[in-house]
């Protein structure tokens, strides 16, 4: 009894492609993370006006992802379990309920708007929720929960809701990140700390690496991320606090600081 060589039909066969080509899946929807403590923390002054200028977004057809920070919540829960010398695995699974708590607090205030609080398991579910006109509202905490690796040096969790902001914006191959904070942007050093330290309104990571800043406004890890995007190039950084600045970069203004992948 012989084997017949079978092959694939014509049809099959020429729909394989040759070379591996990286999909968007919806580039043109703008991933935001509202700070948890720059922003929610500080109460109604604060956060109600940025909820206007995104729900107006909305209204003008912009497709808007929220997605929350912890804030001070989440610093005293890592405070505590470091000092009782916790894995930080069990850091991040602990630090991971308050910035839920904020993404809730942040879907019921848009809620008459059409907001959705989504898990990361609903993540798939976005398209439809974005094309039946919903404002979806997420933590920012990546899921790596007891998985987290340490961090040289800290226990502190690396991957946090900078990073999880940032790798929501590279999975949907948004082209931006959009972080906003109660800083006009990036600084040579802590403008809380130290009013005089300039503005950078635009650096590459290469180049804000090699600085070494004492302080930088978002998570050193996503900087580091950056140059090795598919989609993702440029982080955004705006105040909140400043009426018009959160609407006039959903419209895609190079307002704040704008760090680029090279």
């Amino acid at each position: 009894m012989s084997l017949e060589r079978r092959t694939l039909p014509s049809t099959l066969s020429a729909s394989v492609p040759t070379k591996y080509q990286p999909n968007a899946v919806m580039p043109d929807v703008k991933v935001l993370k509202i700070g948890g403590q720059s922003i929610q923390d500080r109460g109604r002054a604060a956060l109600f006006p940025i909820l206007d200028e995104i729900v107006e977004a909305r209204r003008l057809g912009i497709q808007v992802v929220v997605l929350s920070g912890g804030g001070t919540r989440a610093r005293h829960i890592y405070s505590i379990a470091s000092e009782l010398e916790m894995p930080t695995g069990v850091l991040a699974s602990l630090g991971k309920y308050i910035p839920m708590q904020n993404a809730r607090m942040l879907q019921m205030l848009l809620a008459k708007h059409g907001g959705i609080y989504i898990l990361p398991d609903d993540f798939e579910k976005l398209p439809l929720y974005l094309q039946m006109g919903c404002i979806p509202v997420m933590s920012g905490m990546p899921p790596f929960g007891y998985w987290e690796k340490r961090e040289e040096g800290s226990r502190i969790p690396p991957h946090r809701t900078d990073a999880g902001v940032f790798l929501s914006a590279e999975f949907l191959g948004c082209k931006r990140a959009l972080f906003i904070k109660d800083e006009d942007g990036l600084h040579t050093d802590d403008p809380k700390k130290n009013p005089s330290a300039p503005l950078i309104p635009r650096i590459t990571a290469k180049e804000l690496t090699a600085k070494n800043l004492p302080d930088v406004v978002i998570e050193r890890m996503v900087v580091e991320y950056l140059p090795r995007a598919q989609w993702c190039k440029e982080l955004q950084i705006v105040n909140g606090l400043k009426p018009g600045q959160v609407l006039a970069a959903l419209k895609g203004e190079d307002v704040g600081t704008i760090i680029t992948a090279t």
